[in-house]
């Protein structure tokens, strides 16, 4: 889901999904930020597609979208209809009257951008036949500032991406498009599996990549609501697109937040990192899997990808280790880590000792922990979020022959809500562990004051939110 939608994806402090920002994590971690996630993305998608779905409870499995011919552009919002309510963020342009004031104007705004579309070379011919007939989904509102109560576990979370249909499936597209993996391979050296596995959990495999008007939901998003300037240029953008002809208005359709494409690009994304592989005059990442393939590819390999390198390594955590080395901007070399105890479970080697990693331990002391290397960080720049980049990974092994995970999770831990999220953000803040503004989201800085806190009390120091923590916190 470049939830992006890669979307979304530049970083929160403490998560999201409207920008994704938010480094998520663990087991309260994989919290669906909708809202957040949702514009952040620089680079490229993320999930707002599939992944949506995941925290809202509609994921449906195999069931391939039907691409209806050219339907009405604000046909999604009739099935489920704006709530009429104020969003949940707060955000003055998210008030109920902010909406309907801004929806009234949406012609207005809409005509207002011709100007900025003429600079990009869109013809008035294109501006005027693109943005025929649009009118604002308000149901966008809905979506971009939800607040789900509840989260899934981060080992729920990868049971749904990395099942075993998923995995079948996905060893059937690398045998069914071998010649197009293998030319992507020698142009970007970029691993196929990894690129199979962006496929495969952003969109199943193009069957659930949405089916909203990319441009009627980047316009709405571009004249209403709190991420204005952010949508404008995607909204400009994908009318680019349609006047190039690399895509057809009919099948530029996506997720709510404008990601599209088998691997949910945004259209900003498309244009830094589509590209033509195939020779045909068009950069098409809808309908042509060579084009999608090496788009993928290319971004990948932009954004810093190592040639013939892994991701990272699962591994054991010995006990009483000190978890504030688990930190993202910690690194150190394998050899060293493995000095400190973390091994590869059965007492396989590092193949390179010599290369940096850092710890994470999205389950805390109980659950498995991960040496993460470059390629890791690489992926988290295509959705910023660690249980995404941890799923990616996992997935690439698992369809290149991996086992699944050896150390088991602690999947006795009950989830919080997000009323008891922010209690405990709240009771940190009290005992004067948690400086930031308490959000219901569980990010890198709460789970550095949950640290401090564990420290002050004598346990494990591993930053995960449980339960347990919650209880302590009250007295209990």
């Amino acid at each position: 889901m470049r939830v992006t939608e890669r979307a979304m994806r530049n970083r929160q402090a403490n998560g999201g999904w409207a920008g994704v920002a938010a480094r998520w994590v663990a087991a309260l971690a994989v919290a669906a930020l909708p809202g957040a996630a949702l514009a952040q993305s620089s680079s490229g998608g993320g999930p707002l597609s599939l992944f949506d779905n995941i925290f809202t409870g509609s994921i449906t499995h195999g069931t391939p979208v039907q691409r209806a011919p050219a339907p009405a552009p604000a046909s999604s919002s009739a099935a489920q209809p704006w709530s009429g309510e104020d969003g949940g963020s707060g955000h003055p342009l998210m008030t109920a009257a902010a909406i309907r004031q801004a929806a009234a104007n949406f012609p207005t705004c809409v005509a207002a951008m011709w100007p900025d579309a003429a600079r990009r070379g869109i013809s008035r011919d294109s501006f005027e036949r693109y943005t025929a007939g649009l009118s604002p989904d308000l149901r966008l509102m809905d979506l971009m500032d939800s607040q789900p109560e509840f989260t899934k576990a981060i080992w729920d979370y990868l049971d749904i991406l990395v099942s075993d249909t998923r995995i079948a499936r996905g060893r059937e597209i690398l045998a069914q498009y071998k010649p197009q993996f293998d030319a992507m391979e020698r142009a970007y050296g970029v691993d196929r599996y990894i690129v199979a596995s962006i496929w495969g959990i952003e969109s199943n495999y193009g069957t659930q990549g949405g089916d909203r008007s990319v441009v009627n939901s980047t316009a709405t998003l571009a004249c209403v609501g709190r991420r204005q300037a952010y949508f404008k240029d995607e909204f400009l953008s994908a009318l680019e697109i349609l006047h190039r002809g690399d895509v057809t208005p009919e099948h530029l359709r996506g997720s709510w937040a404008g990601a599209f494409g088998g691997t949910q690009f945004m259209p900003t994304s498309f244009k830094r990192f589509a590209v033509d592989f195939d020779g045909d005059g068009r950069r098409d990442v809808v309908d042509n899997p060579t084009d999608l393939i090496a788009s993928t590819a290319n971004n990948l390999k932009k954004d810093g990808w190592q040639t013939g390198k892994t991701w990272g390594y699962e591994v054991a955590v010995p006990r009483g280790f000190n978890y504030l080395l688990a930190d993202r901007a910690k690194a150190m070399t394998l050899a060293q880590w493995q000095h400190l105890g973390v091994v590869r479970p059965g007492g396989k080697p590092f193949p390179h000792p010599n290369e940096k990693a850092y710890l994470l331990a999205p389950a805390g002391a109980e659950g498995p922990g991960f040496l993460m290397l470059q390629n890791f960080r690489v992926i988290m720049k295509y959705n910023p979020a660690e249980a995404y980049a941890l799923a990616i990974g996992h997935f690439a092994d698992r369809l290149r022959g991996g086992a699944p995970f050896v150390q088991p999770w602690p999947r006795q831990e009950r989830v919080l809500s997000r009323a008891e999220r922010l209690e405990l953000q709240q009771l940190l803040a009290q005992r004067g562990f948690y400086r930031g503004t308490p959000d219901g989201q569980i990010g890198g800085q709460t789970r550095e004051a949950l640290r401090s806190f564990q420290a002050s009390i004598g346990t494990a120091a591993d930053g995960f939110a449980s339960s347990d923590m919650l209880d302590r916190l009250r007295g209990r």
